[in-house]
């Protein structure tokens, strides 16, 4: 809830005295049931809306979204641009600041819509925000853009000049030609971004058939109890599976070969998925069974959900490292769009298996009770533990006896 608020109450104050909504009050009230975007909003009471680390990935994850499911991008700017004290982490490499405005540039090229709403300042490289926009907006007495900036400009010329006349609506509206539209405000610049959308002739493309949803037959909020936050106790991905598919009907692949990994078809929210979940310890056959499905879903083009839960102590040693190499090299080349849904451990190449991040599923969930690790915690305190113990007798040195308890078996 505080991250909601953004800055603190003083900042909040001086943003909303100056005429400017709330970032999330400019998103609820550009928002309506319309075209599939992807929004992205600086927020002006955090440190001046400048990027940091964080900030950069951030944006460059949206954009990545935006290039995968072809979506249009509004940027809501309101940014001082890169943090300078910060700039040396911002700036210079390969997925920092101005990949942003790379990504701008692909993203226009394949059609997907850049559309910039400049409601405070954009400062610096930031202005090729709305400079690369297929469409811009800027309000005016609130909107400026310019590489420099007042204080530059005075330290290299000693003029004084305002941030409006040097770049404000007026400027690029009716001189630069920067900016297309010219807002009164920020209710009327959201106004012209909606106006912007309408005229795109936005058509949702799918390749795959979808039907009328259907809740499951089961409640959603009996899966409290089937996961539970116990990650060794053991439990049927069926009851799982069974209670967030359409109709709760799961047609199951392979029932009866590898059922530590559990895999079929059904349908969510009335599209087709192919679902691969874990059962227990990922195993040999398992592996096979799991690369099998994949192969079917991408001849078939069926979107993949994988539902972790790499379980036992030894899945590591229970084959994914050398007859999981297929899974892993099925999952890597899937060409599909891919979710993953962590809903228990995450532990070592069972993660790549299963469609980890570095898998490049589209997205990402992790439920309260998850956890994600080279190992499982008593797993690693066992390695470190037996690690000290074998220096010390190569030392020479005496180790000496504790209870053996996972809270020290790290201080031997």
């Amino acid at each position: 809830i505080a991250a909601f608020k953004g800055g603190g109450e003083k900042a909040r104050n001086l943003h909303t005295s100056r005429g400017k909504l709330l970032p999330r009050e400019r998103i609820d009230r550009l928002l309506d049931p319309g075209v599939e975007c992807i929004i992205v909003a600086n927020d002006a009471t955090v440190k001046g809306g400048t990027y940091y680390p964080v900030t950069v990935k951030k944006h460059l994850r949206a954009q990545e979204i935006a290039q995968q499911n072809h979506l249009p991008c509004i940027y809501l700017v309101d940014s001082g641009g890169a943090n300078l004290p910060r700039q040396a982490d911002v700036f210079p490499d390969r997925d920092h600041f101005g990949r942003i405005f790379f990504n701008q540039a692909r993203l226009s090229s394949e059609g997907i819509a850049q559309i910039a709403v400049v409601m405070g300042s954009c400062t610096a490289g930031g202005a090729y925000v709305p400079a690369m926009a297929d469409e811009s907006i800027i309000v005016r007495k609130q909107g400026t853009i310019f590489l420099g900036g007042p204080p530059l400009v005075k330290a290299a010329t000693g003029e004084e000049v305002s941030a409006e006349d040097l770049g404000g609506a007026d400027l690029h509206c009716r001189k630069s030609g920067v900016t297309d539209h010219y807002a009164l405000d920020d209710n009327h610049a959201l106004h012209l971004a909606r106006k912007a959308v309408r005229s795109l002739n936005y058509k949702k493309n799918l390749d795959v058939t979808v039907e009328p949803p259907e809740a499951p037959l089961f409640p959603a909020d009996e899966l409290y109890g089937i996961v539970g936050d116990n990650l060794k106790r053991n439990f049927d991905i069926r009851e799982v599976i069974s209670r967030i598919v359409d109709g709760s009907r799961f047609d199951e692949f392979k029932a009866f070969y590898g059922d530590t990994l559990v895999t079929g078809f059904a349908r969510i929210f009335g599209y087709p998925v192919g679902i691969i979940g874990n059962n227990g310890v990922l195993f040999s056959e398992s592996a096979k069974k799991g690369t099998h499905f994949i192969e079917l879903c991408c001849q078939r083009n069926i979107p993949l959900l994988f539902l972790q839960n790499i379980t036992g102590q030894e899945y590591e040693a229970g084959g994914i490292a050398k007859d999981g190499a297929k899974m892993v090299t099925a999952v890597a080349c899937a060409n599909v769009p891919k979710i993953t849904v962590i809903i228990g451990g995450s532990y070592g190449a069972g993660n790549y298996g299963m469609c980890g991040r570095a898998y490049g599923p589209r997205f990402l969930y992790m439920w309260p009770n998850s956890r994600i690790s080279v190992m499982g915690g008593e797993q690693a305190a066992t390695v470190l533990a037996t690690i000290t113990k074998d220096q010390k007798a190569r030392e020479g040195k005496e180790v000496r006896k504790r209870k053996k308890n996972t809270a020290n078996l790290l201080n031997l």
